[in-house]
């Protein structure tokens, strides 16, 4: 099989992103004047299948959405992507929303996420997609559906052998019985540490957190920092990565999907564990440099350029 044709089958949320630009966050009770707002689409479900086609991979995408505006945008961005829509599932229930409020001083984010339609997405939808999992080299995952939801896409794909990413954002409680099903999890530092109670302020509690990670069952950890790379972890392997710049950073809101993205086209590729993390950097180094969420995610030969102008430096 082609390195195009290994499919990528991401589960996942989609919402409309409401993005306000404000000079700092406000308090409670404070109201600040804004500099800018935009409606786009988001979910880090539907960010990570956008960042994965633009990055080349063949991507198909699970989720559920209403039979609105905010439905009908995100149908249109997959069309426009080349994503695979037959296993979307559409319901009245109306499609969900966040509210991103970005401090332009600071380049950082407060999200808040009403989930919607995608919130409502059954086992047993999951069910009918078993088929299309079967036939897949990388599963996707996160955390902005039910539990019992993620679980069981990631159970369906273990029982076919095909490889499975989870990505646990929003960082949340997981039962035990995930871990192990989990051939790679990609964590931040803030998730890493709600997920082990270790903190992770520099590479060694990375270390740490991501052994704790691989006692419960993972085989794989990838855990992403930001500026300062990704620190790669299983039971023969730690490495530590380097960030790649792309340029100034503008927004960091979809770098850890934008991560996850490239890194599942990567794996689907055949590239090893150092590799995939490599071109994922370059991915995620890129979104940063652009406004938005799923706008900001780079095409391959972006990618592809810079991975070639690190290598020249």
């Amino acid at each position: 099989m082609s390195p195009n044709n290994r499919k990528i089958l991401v589960l996942g949320s989609f919402v409309a992103d409401l993005a306000f630009h404000v000079n700092a966050l406000p308090a409670w009770g404070e109201t600040r004047m804004g500099s800018g707002f935009a409606v786009g689409p988001g979910g880090k479900g539907s960010n990570q299948a956008v960042a994965a086609a633009r990055a080349g991979g063949n991507v198909c995408f699970i989720t559920k959405l209403g039979q609105d505006s905010f439905g009908e945008m995100a149908r249109n961005l997959y069309l426009q992507e080349g994503i695979d829509t037959a296993l979307i599932v559409d319901t009245t229930h109306p499609t969900g929303a966040a509210a991103i409020i970005l401090d332009e001083n600071r380049g950082e984010n407060a999200i808040i996420i009403v989930p919607g339609a995608c919130f409502e997405l059954t086992t047993d939808e999951v069910d009918r997609a078993r088929e299309a999992i079967a036939s897949s080299t990388v599963f996707v995952v996160q955390l902005e559906l039910p539990v019992p939801v993620v679980e069981h896409g990631l159970q369906l794909a273990r029982e076919h052998g095909v490889t499975t990413i989870l990505n646990p954002a929003p960082a949340m409680p997981l039962p035990e019985s995930i871990y192990p099903l989990c051939d790679y999890i990609t964590p931040n530092e803030s998730e890493a540490a709600s997920l082990t109670g270790i903190e992770v302020a520099d590479l060694a509690g990375a270390e740490r957190a991501a052994d704790a990670l691989l006692e419960r069952g993972v085989r794989n950890v990838a855990l992403t920092m930001g500026a300062n790379g990704v620190l790669l972890k299983n039971h023969d392997l730690t490495a530590h990565v380097p960030a790649i710049s792309a340029g100034a950073v503008v927004e960091t809101t979809g770098a850890g999907d934008a991560f996850s993205g490239g890194f599942a086209v990567a794996l689907a590729e055949g590239r090893s564990f150092k590799e995939a993390a490599h071109f994922a950097c370059a991915v995620a180094g890129i979104s940063v440099t652009q406004p938005g969420t799923a706008p900001s995610m780079p095409r391959r030969e972006a990618v592809e350029a810079l991975l070639a102008s690190t290598l020249q430096d």
